[in-house]
């Protein structure tokens, strides 16, 4: 057994900004994990928000493996790592070896009943002037779905003019955290006239009991808020919509497990993930059509992407590529 493990920097086409800061470029750790010279690979995003690091998700994937003459099973890892983009990482890899030892899709191994199809993803508006943030939004107008990244600043501003620039596009707002509870119960009555069919995050973790007072206006979707299965205590009279993102989940396997979950609780489910390549979405796709929300562009705001991918980035349509990922 081999585990290679790289970092890797993807430019952003024109870059990307939200409530937390801008990029320029995509940091992100590859794993390509080799057994009898079959390769399973992946791909994670470490996230400062949660205490990662480039450097420190590479040690921790690093350490799985040493010492070792075969991979670690999936269950031990669910063990033994706690949920982030480490253990994304190792976990999405097993599965794309997996299904190469066994000569199986993984669409296969997981249990679906045929070949993911094509998904049409949201797009994402970044952070900006409400003039930009209207020019920026026009040139997705063909786009069912817009994300609309917001500060806390002149969002309503913002919004009202993504909204007139495509006003046959549904909005999702997502303000990483960044409303006031002030805020929020001044713009929630205003959001439902100007396109907007539901609001990710916008209070701070711990900050979002008023959430439940506010209900029924528009959908509530926790992103900061919901990490996986152990989180939907606090989702729960909050929330009616969980984003499920590996990075997040620790993986595929949770990520799975959460979804269920999700939907036996009655909540809305959202597939979300951090900006990448496809290579990190790939498994993603694999909930896709399960999903009422999906939110998986980042390999269409880069300035490219990783051979092999198919997206029609004009369509915002995605593709499943097994020459990336989870292939036989």
């Amino acid at each position: 057994m081999r585990a290679l493990v790289r970092a890797e920097s993807w430019p952003i086409a024109g870059g990307f900004r939200i409530a937390r800061g801008a990029r320029t470029k995509a940091e992100v750790v590859v794993l390509e994990l080799e057994v009898e010279g079959l390769i399973g690979r992946s791909e994670c995003v470490p996230y400062g928000r949660y205490g990662e690091s480039v450097k420190s998700v590479q040690k921790a994937i690093e350490s799985v493996f040493e010492g070792l003459a075969e991979p670690p099973s999936r269950e031990t890892i669910h063990t033994t790592m706690p949920t982030g983009a480490a253990r994304n990482a190792v976990d999405c890899a097993l599965w794309d070896l997996e299904a190469k030892r066994m000569g199986r899709p993984a669409w296969e191994l997981i249990g679906l009943s045929g070949e993911p199809p094509a998904v049409r993803t949201m797009r994402t508006v970044s952070v900006d002037s409400p003039d930009a943030m209207g020019e920026a939004a026009a040139k997705l107008a063909h786009a069912a779905v817009l994300k609309v990244k917001v500060d806390g600043g002149p969002d309503l501003e913002r919004i009202r003019a993504v909204h007139e620039a495509t006003p046959r596009s549904a909005l999702v707002i997502d303000a990483n955290e960044s409303w006031t509870e002030k805020q929020l119960a001044g713009w929630l009555p205003r959001l439902s006239a100007i396109g907007v069919t539901a609001l990710e995050q916008p209070l701070p973790v711990g900050e979002d009991a008023a959430l439940s007072a506010m209900r029924g206006v528009v959908p509530f979707c926790a992103d900061e808020t919901f990490h996986d299965r152990r989180s939907f205590p606090a989702v729960e009279g909050r929330y009616d919509i969980v984003n499920i993102k590996l990075d997040k989940t620790g993986g595929l396997t949770e990520a799975l497990s959460s979804l269920r979950e999700a939907e036996a609780r009655g909540l809305g489910t959202m597939v979300g993930c951090m900006v990448s390549t496809s290579l990190a979405v790939a498994p993603a796709l694999l909930l896709a059509s399960q999903a009422e929300y999906v939110d998986l562009d980042g390999p269409l705001l880069l300035e490219r992407d990783r051979e092999g991918a198919t997206h029609e980035d004009e369509k915002s349509l995605l593709h499943p590529s097994a020459a990336i990922w989870g292939g036989a």
